[in-house]
């Protein structure tokens, strides 16, 4: 019986092959936009969980208080201290490892000298941790001994070639040599972080690198991604309870006489595995994504398949009329409905069938292009997974049943005398249940289109807002400490070429985090009054305020002229309000403390968007150090715009000639500008393409309803024409109630939509308005392509010869 189903139904699809083709294309279309999401959302959730003990580990994070107890600074590391005393404080740690990023690192292994990325000074137990693969070397002893390296097959290959690395040393930094101790498979693509090298954190017991004092004393350099292995089962909680008094009990340094330490600071725990989608720190290993994207994602996916669904459904009762003799027939000569329900579900599934057969080679096809736009290396290996597995292979009975079996209940309902007797005409509740199919569609297009909309209006008005400082022609160089006595004989040597304008110095760029701050305080007399609001610091030579450009409102900028500089502080407008002074003019020469630098006020600058439009902009004071010009990490170079190559030639040769054992590696600023906001980017390009195929089925499914509408209407046209009615007038006629179907699909998304939009946009610190005018676009945007697919059937109705319509009356 099941055979004969299947065995009709594939004669009807081949009868048909038109409207057959049509519903094909759209639910091959949909399943693969599914398919392609979730590709992408089984990858998002499938972070580290390839470790053995994913559900156990946990990421230690610190948060600092201002005075009012309100957070200022959330970590995803912490101070070396803590993993000092974690393991012997809490005796239900089973394991502990640690991790300090050593940014850029120049390595070199005889001529070959690199800057490298991805330098981690790990625990010796690290593979006791994270399920990662050891490829050469014992994993139990590699990172044992100090000045021990391991490297990635990548690595190895990169210095080495096709010798062995085992036992040879690379040199670091030009100051020490690290012995090859092993080779390890590098971490998976979905792991939170990925380290090119490990050197042995013993490493750093060394004073002449870090130091075995400053690891257990240090508190300030809260820089160690810090991990630990629970019990399985184990609650957090009871943990998480005994922090504050770790805290008070370990942290006792002169710094903290008179406070108590766990008001200020606290201490949390993260899972390791909500890291990537629930981790959102102002510092991490490397940028995570947000759950919230998922949600996202997984609702286009939905949405595609719901109007891919109900295209599937308007279509195949647009071709009832051509099978109500058949099925008159069947119900004459004894079929039940049931049995004809089964036909048509059959039909349903065997088309779904043939869709998502379709649909896996076309994700073949466009999973390269999903790779290329967010960056990651998505697999359809993914699917494997007996759970996925299962899901597809039940899909097409779910979606096809789900597709099928209004319009199987709707033609099984059919009376056969009516039928066989040519009355028959579909109307009613069955029509109206159409329309608001219909509606539906478009309700979620619509929505689609101005979430698109929304998105690129955001990112215009990100890439155009006037930042208050030039980043256009800005070179940034990674800063090398080796400069530090010769900077300026290097900075008067790249300004004699006339293509470089300016230089600095700074322990931080625009486009970075705003990390570092410290106790600030105002006088009142010789009485320090503490600020309680935090002031973002960042370190400056005399050269940073002209050469980004920033405006000055009051007071000077730093001067080589003036001795006493070094004690003395330049602050933004914001800090100036957070202090309570009236104006910028006004705070000029005022007494002020940061850190342990006593001096008085000599500049205010403008506001300006230090960091990314998602933050606010901060209180900020901008110091020269006295004795701190290591705390320099970047140096910005503006050049001329008319001949970038030859400043850049100029650059790299002052480099070299004063940093030869350094590889000179640059980028540009407006390049680290457009990262911020690649995420929306990508975002938008994702929405745009999925707005384009949930229109384009939509239309499919109004192509099927018109087609339906206009079949019923043939000889009602046909008398329109022979009593005088123009081409024009008929057109109208078969669109306008089509059309109000889009508008009223209009009217129910823009309240959705709006609101979508404007929870999307609080991410923002500054933001646009949502213009009215969009949702109008919007709208006639799906007004249009509605009135092309509908006018394509009512032209080829009202061109049609009225006497074959009217001849079987």
């Amino acid at each position: 019986m099941i055979k004969n189903y299947f065995k009709i139904a594939w004669r009807n699809l081949i009868k048909h092959k038109g409207i057959s083709g049509i519903n094909l294309f759209g639910l091959t279309v949909g399943l693969t936009s599914c398919l392609l999401i979730t590709v992408y959302i089984l990858n998002e959730l499938s972070y580290d969980r390839y470790n053995k003990n994913a559900d156990n580990i946990y990421r230690v994070t610190r948060s600092f208080n201002n005075k009012d107890g309100v957070v200022s600074l959330n970590l995803s590391t912490v101070a070396p201290p803590f993993g000092y005393y974690l393991p012997t404080d809490f005796p239900e740690i089973q394991k502990m490892t640690r991790l300090l990023d050593a940014v850029i690192s120049p390595l070199r292994y005889k001529e070959k000298l690199f800057n490298e990325k991805g330098v981690f000074f790990a625990d010796e137990n690290l593979f006791d941790v994270f399920s990662v693969k050891v490829l050469k070397g014992n994993p139990a002893t590699a990172l044992k001994d100090p000045f021990s390296i391991m490297l990635t097959e990548e690595s190895a290959k990169k210095y080495f070639g096709e010798e062995d690395p085992m036992d040879k040393t690379i040199r670091y930094n030009n100051k020490f040599e690290l012995k090859v101790t092993g080779i390890y498979k590098a971490f998976p693509s979905n792991a939170h972080m990925h380290p090119n090298m490990l050197c042995s954190f013993n490493t750093l017991r060394d004073t002449a690198v870090y130091g075995e004092e400053n690891l257990r004393t240090n508190w300030g350099n809260n820089s160690f991604f810090t991990y630990i292995v629970l019990p399985k089962g184990y609650d957090i909680k009871n943990m998480g309870t005994r922090f504050p008094a770790f805290i008070d009990k370990h942290m006792t340094g002169q710094e903290y006489v008179g406070n108590q330490p766990s008001k200020m600071t606290k201490l949390g725990l993260q899972k390791l595995t909500d890291i990537h989608l629930y981790s959102h720190t102002d510092y991490e290993a490397e940028p995570n994504s947000d759950i919230s994207r998922v949600y996202i994602f997984a609702s286009i996916a939905l949405f595609i398949l719901l109007i891919a669904c109900i295209n599937y459904m308007n279509l195949s009762t647009a071709r009832s009329v051509l099978r109500a003799r058949e099925i008159g027939i069947r119900k004459v000569i004894g079929a039940e409905k049931k049995e004809l329900i089964f036909q048509f579900i059959g039909e349903s599934v065997l088309i779904t069938v043939v869709a998502i057969l379709l649909a896996f080679g076309l994700l073949a096809l466009t999973l390269p292009w999903l790779n290329k736009l967010t960056g990651q290396n998505l697999s359809t290996g993914i699917l494997l997974k007996w759970q996925v597995v299962v899901s597809l292979v039940l899909s097409p009975f779910i979606i096809g049943a789900i597709a099928g079996i209004y319009p199987a209940m709707f033609m099984s309902s059919f009376k056969p005398v009516k039928t066989l007797k040519g009355f028959f005409k579909a109307g009613g509740a069955g029509l109206s249940l159409r329309k608001a199919l219909v509606v539906t569609q478009f309700s979620i297009s619509i929505i689609l289109i101005i979430t698109t909309m929304v998105v690129y209006q955001q990112l215009h008005y990100m890439q155009k807002k006037s930042l208050g400082f030039e980043k256009d022609h800005m070179v940034i160089i990674p800063y090398n400490r080796a400069l530090n006595d010769k900077y300026e004989s290097f900075r008067t040597e790249m300004l004699a070429n006339s293509s470089i304008k300016d230089a600095t110095r700074t322990s931080r760029i625009p486009t970075g985090r705003l990390l570092d701050a410290s106790n600030a305080a105002t006088f009142s007399g010789d009485s320090a009054v503490p600020v309680n609001t935090d002031i973002k610091l960042v370190s400056v030579d005399y050269d940073f305020i002209p050469t980004y450009k920033i405006k000055l409102l009051a007071g000077r900028n730093y001067s080589r002229e003036y001795g006493t500089d070094t004690a003395s502080f330049v602050l933004n407008e914001s800090a100036i309000k957070a202090i309570g002074w009236k104006n910028p003019e006004n705070a000029i020469g005022k007494e002020f403390k940061y850190d342990d630098i006593r001096g008085h006020v000599i500049g205010v600058v403008d506001d300006f968007h230090f960091e990314s439009m998602h933050q606010k902009i901060v209180p900020m004071v901008f110091v020269m150090f006295p004795s701190r010009v290591s705390f320099f990490n970047n140096l910005s170079v503006k050049i001329a715009g008319n001949d970038v190559s030859s400043a850049l030639a100029t650059i790299e040769s002052a480099w070299k000639k004063f940093v030869p054992d350094t590889p000179f590696e640059y980028t540009f600023l407006d390049d680290n500008f457009d990262k911020l906001y690649e995420s929306e980017q990508k975002q938008g390009t994702l929405f745009t393409t999925f707005a384009c195929i949930a229109i384009l089925i939509a239309c499919l499914g109004l192509l099927g309803l018109s087609a339906f509408t206009i079949s019923q209407r043939i000889k009602e046209i046909g008398v329109r024409k022979v009593l005088g009615a123009n081409t024009g007038g008929i057109v109208a006629l078969l669109s306008k109630d089509f059309l109000k179907l889009v508008a009223i699909a209009a009217l129910i998304s823009f309240p959705v939509a709006w609101y979508a939009m404007n929870n999307w946009l609080k991410d923002f610190a500054y933001r646009i308005n949502i213009q009215w005018w969009i949702f109008i676009a919007a709208a006639v945007v799906a007004l249009l392509v509605a009135l092309i697919t509908v006018s394509s059937q009512a032209i080829k109705a009202a061109l049609a010869n009225p006497v074959k319509s009217l001849r079987t009356e």
